[in-house]
């Protein structure tokens, strides 16, 4: 691994954000400026080391899924190659390294404050919730089902987004309360629609979409645009398909390595779960950006050029 990671960006524009993994900028008034660190976070922490190339898999596996929904829906990515951004927004001229393969120019939208959660299968805290009361959300599943159980059909599951922390699993119901009940069923037409593509998509590449969140936002000519980051490693589950089997958890491409040595940690008293982040291994961090790099092969066919990087 050759690329310098990048835990903070640093660009002549006005920063208007800043998550836990992107920073985003002002272009002007139609346009924003997503750039995707190597930040990484683990249990809500963000962890003091970045990992190497993981920004640049999560903007291009994002731009490579827009490009694959062009006939789904509306999406906000207007260009995710620097020479193309730096022709668009002539500010950033000699930041080209900054924002190759990280950066991505986005249309303006007010955003949904609504995680469009879809769960294909029983995973992750829906499965913590219907282990112990046989319920998501609150609403009531069917009884007998085991942890990565696929659901048929796929369960629409919103959440609210939270400022700070999790993120709170909520009733459709409750999601017509905050953003009305004509945008709810876009939104859940929308987010089916979207997940339907991905799923087919990734099981002629050996890979199950277990679940996934989307964010929409609202466009100027009134369209309901999706946004953010899409079926990315952070932001889905992805199995293989290979070793799918019912009835356990499953592994995964994504920060799985991070995640098992943060909870090893945990278990030995060593760490209590909160900031500030314990030191990571460099095998950790390794082993972490080497099942990013893999995922977006698996993706989208063919391996990430960070040469560019």
């Amino acid at each position: 691994m050759t690329a310098m990671p990048m835990t903070t960006s640093e660009l002549p524009l006005e920063r208007i954000g800043r998550g836990k993994v992107r920073d985003i900028y002002a272009v002007d008034a139609e346009r924003v400026l997503l750039v995707a660190t190597d930040r990484v976070s683990a249990f809500d922490v963000v962890m003091a080391e970045a990992v190497p190339f993981k920004g640049a898999v999560l903007t291009q596996i994002s731009a490579w899924w827009f490009r694959q929904m062009e006939d789904v829906t509306a999406h906000h990515m207007l260009a995710a190659d620097a020479a193309a951004i730096v022709a668009a927004v002539p500010a950033l001229a000699g930041h080209e390294r900054a924002i190759a393969g990280r950066a991505m120019l986005c249309r303006r939208a007010t955003v949904f404050p609504i995680e469009c959660v879809i769960r294909g299968y029983l995973s992750g805290s829906a499965w913590k919730e219907y282990a112990a009361s046989g319920t998501l959300a609150g609403e009531a599943l069917p009884k007998g089902l085991r942890e990565s159980d696929k659901l048929t059909p796929a369960i629409f599951s919103p959440a609210s987004k939270a400022e700070t922390g999790h993120d709170e699993n909520i009733t459709v119901a409750r999601m017509r309360e905050e953003v009305g009940v004509e945008a709810t069923a876009e939104l859940e037409r929308l987010t089916r629609a979207v997940y339907e593509r991905g799923r087919t998509v990734a099981e002629k590449r050996g890979i199950i979409i277990a679940d996934t969140k989307f964010e929409f936002g609202r466009a100027e000519d009134g369209r309901i645009i999706l946004i953010d980051e899409v079926m990315t490693p952070d932001s889905s589950r992805f199995w293989p398909a290979d070793q799918y089997a019912p009835g356990r958890g499953q592994p995964s491409f994504d920060k799985q390595p991070l995640r098992d040595y943060l909870e090893g940690l945990k278990k030995a008293g060593r760490w209590n779960g909160e900031a500030p982040p314990p030191p990571l291994p460099a095998e950790v961090i390794a082993e972490t950006s080497a099942r990013y790099l893999d995922a977006f092969k698996r993706v989208t066919g063919a391996a990430l050029d960070t040469a560019v990087l």
